[in-house]
């Protein structure tokens, strides 16, 4: 089976339980601006990655076309998409990728540090949009926000963004690849651990995916681990910008 077709049957799988829970799941307006505020977020968070090796000498990006803020460059079916959409829907934190920007290590001047800048260049952006649009909320929507029973779609949006690119920021710094708190982690570990490192770094992946599949088992009610966890990060951020709601 080629890679088009398991990307086809992919998107397939996804959009039919995308119309299960849309059928079973009444969606709400919040549910909607959190999807539409999560997917720039997270594109912005792979271009990021592009421009800084840009700087840094390697030009692949920029030849692939990648440098650039059409979201058409950088979405993927399945994780900009359908995965952010599925995990709105079923209540239990959002989060999703784009197509990886190319980035040639041996194109930079320095490979060994310099990759280390490029990987944190994502978490990075988000980092900075959160606290952007946190002070914009602070300062032009906080007060009607929370005077008000039903907030405007804008104060939300901007809102929804800053919490959706402090959670982009602290998923991508777990420190198993392939996210890009990985790089970090495998730069500070000592020459005595690589070989251990390198027999179990192909299955890191399984880590993640195992910790995604417990969570839907027991993330009934908000009880998954990964859900507990999103929602006081979602929770200790609204905190900090004032908003009177939680998650």
């Amino acid at each position: 089976m080629d890679r088009n077709t398991r990307r086809a049957l992919w998107v397939v799988a996804g959009v039919v339980v995308f119309i299960a829970l849309v059928l079973h799941h009444n969606i709400t307006s919040d549910e909607i601006i959190f999807f539409v505020v999560i997917v720039p977020s997270i594109i912005l968070h792979e271009v990021s990655h592009g421009y800084v090796a840009h700087v840094f000498g390697d030009d692949t990006a920029k030849r692939a076309g990648r440098l650039t803020l059409n979201p058409l460059k950088h979405v993927d079916p399945v994780g900009t998409l359908i995965v952010p959409a599925i995990l709105a829907l079923a209540g239990v934190g959002v989060f999703g990728w784009a197509k990886p920007v190319p980035v040639n290590p041996a194109r930079l001047r320095s490979p060994r540090n310099q990759g280390v800048v490029v990987s944190l260049a994502g978490p990075a952006t988000n980092f900075v949009l959160a606290v952007i649009s946190a002070l914009v909320f602070v300062t032009a929507f906080r007060t009607t926000f929370n005077a008000s029973f039903n907030p405007s779609v804008l104060s939300r949006a901007v809102l929804f963004f800053s919490v959706a690119n402090i959670g982009l920021m602290v998923f991508n710094l777990i420190p198993i690849p392939p996210l890009d708190g990985s790089v970090l982690f495998e730069r500070l570990l000592p020459a005595r651990y690589w070989p251990q490192y390198l027999r179990i770094r192909p299955y890191t992946m399984l880590i993640i995916m195992g910790l995604v599949v417990i969570n839907f088992y027991f993330g009934q009610n908000g009880n998954g681990p990964l859900t507990w966890a999103i929602f006081h990060l979602y929770n200790w951020w609204l905190g900090v910008v004032g908003a009177n709601v939680r998650f």
